[in-house]
């Protein structure tokens, strides 16, 4: 399918590795130009290498900390007026609330919160002006099913959730759209990272917690990056207009709610 992209201009962040990168790639495919932004400079420069070695479109980095306001504005530099916005910040640790001082509450929703608020901010009334605009969150299926072991995520996530819920129909008209997408489990760092967490705390092998994971998802499976950046694509093209204001489960089944 040709998403009416090529040529669209987009920032995505956490673009290293992971989602992020799943993302990026998809839009390379379609001939988005791309400004990719990560914390790791020597990872971040060989992804953009290797985007860049079968995109169409053009490929640029920058090493920047979006949650940070000097982060936000090296992006900003490099990309004043992208068509699509890709916010993506990874996750705070997992553990125990009783645990957690008032810094890492501020901290996980400076990164999972208001660093994408910040980000829309600075680029929404551009896309209006266009004519044309996609945001789409990175976000997770803890928004809809909370672990207590990831609350700092799940407290700063649901914020952006509600916020993006109200401004998504503001602006609806004006060919913008603004939607979330929630990750289950997908094979990534992050993934990992937590489960390794998960099994120090149970006592458990790091192996027998990855094998009941895939257990408990109805497609058997941890979901793959690719697959989850080719949804993302698809939320950023053109015939995606009458799509806003939603959040997007990619979970393989695991969610077993209606709504």
């Amino acid at each position: 399918m040709d998403l009416g992209i090529a040529g669209r201009s987009a920032i995505v962040c956490g673009a290293s590795a992971g989602l992020g990168r799943g993302v990026a790639e998809a839009l390379a495919a379609d001939g988005v130009n791309l400004l990719l932004a990560a914390r790791s400079e020597d990872r971040l420069r060989r992804t953009a290498q290797e985007i860049a070695a079968t995109a169409s479109g053009t490929v640029s980095w920058v090493t920047a900390d979006v949650t940070t306001e000097e982060g936000r504005a090296a992006l900003l530099d490099a990309c004043p007026q992208p068509d699509i916005l890709i916010n993506n910040a990874g996750g705070p640790p997992p553990g125990d609330f009783r645990e957690w001082a008032r810094e890492d509450w501020i901290k996980a929703i400076d990164s999972n919160m208001l660093s994408a608020i910040f980000l829309i901010k600075a680029t929404l009334d551009g896309m209006i002006e266009r004519g044309f605009g996609r945001v789409i969150n990175i976000t997770s299926i803890m928004v809809k099913q909370p672990a207590a072991i990831l609350g700092l995520s799940n407290g700063a996530r649901a914020g952006l959730t509600g916020f993006v819920g109200g401004l998504a129909r503001e602006v609806a008209q004006h060919n913008v759209t603004l939607n979330n997408v929630l990750p289950g489990q997908f094979d990534t760092d992050r993934l990992k990272a937590t489960q390794q967490k998960m099994a120090s705390v149970s006592g458990r092998d790091v192996d027998a917690v990855r094998a009941g994971a895939q257990a408990g998802i109805p497609a058997k499976r941890f979901g793959r990056p690719d697959e989850f950046g080719a949804a993302c694509a698809f939320l950023c093209g053109a015939k995606a207009v009458f799509i806003t204001g939603q959040n997007l489960l990619m979970d393989g089944g695991e969610f077993r709610g209606l709504l």
